[in-house]
């Protein structure tokens, strides 16, 4: 069988956190660290970091739908954020942090917003549900020492993840 590539990006914050849940599943070809929906061409950390360019970041998957649907990336997804947050993610603060599923068809914008409207259905929150389903833009990859980051620097991918208040969240919520 021929394996189909389709892409993915979701922002959920810290994007450090993002790419360990998604790459340990089957079908997951690559998980990229970087940023869009800004206004900057070619931001660098430093910029995206500061609040100022309007990008997020992000992970952006390739994936094989045969092997992992969209919709299960959206059932991973949901559960490693606060939906809720409209000020960032956690002990991360400013508009970069904020939650976004990006879509890059019309079948994953119809997909994303039922999942969405499931979750506010459930009634899992007593907040409104504000992460943002917009058209994917250009993606533009992280710096190389920001990928496979919880690889790479464990422990203090570790420390970082701990303070964040990310894991209590999700055990609370999730």
């Amino acid at each position: 069988m021929t394996e189909t590539r389709e892409k993915a990006m979701f922002a959920g914050g810290c994007f450090w956190c993002m790419v360990q849940p998604f790459e340990e599943q089957p079908g997951i070809i690559e998980v990229v660290s970087g940023y869009a929906g800004g206004r900057v061409e070619h931001p660098s950390y430093e910029q995206v970091k500061a609040g100022t360019t309007g990008h997020y970041e992000v992970v952006q998957i390739t994936y094989d739908p045969n092997l992992f649907s969209y919709e299960k990336l959206l059932e991973l997804y949901w559960p490693q954020i606060d939906p809720t947050d409209p000020e960032g993610q956690f002990h991360d603060r400013g508009p970069q942090y904020r939650t976004a599923i990006f879509y890059y068809n019309d079948e994953q914008k119809k997909l994303a917003e039922a999942s969405k409207k499931k979750i506010e259905e459930s009634c899992r929150f007593k907040k409104p549900i504000v992460t943002a389903i917009l058209p994917a833009t250009t993606f533009y990859e992280a710096e190389e020492e920001h990928q496979q980051f919880y690889k790479k620097s464990p422990k203090a991918y570790k420390e970082d993840r701990q303070k964040s208040g990310r894991d209590e969240f999700i055990h609370t919520h999730w």
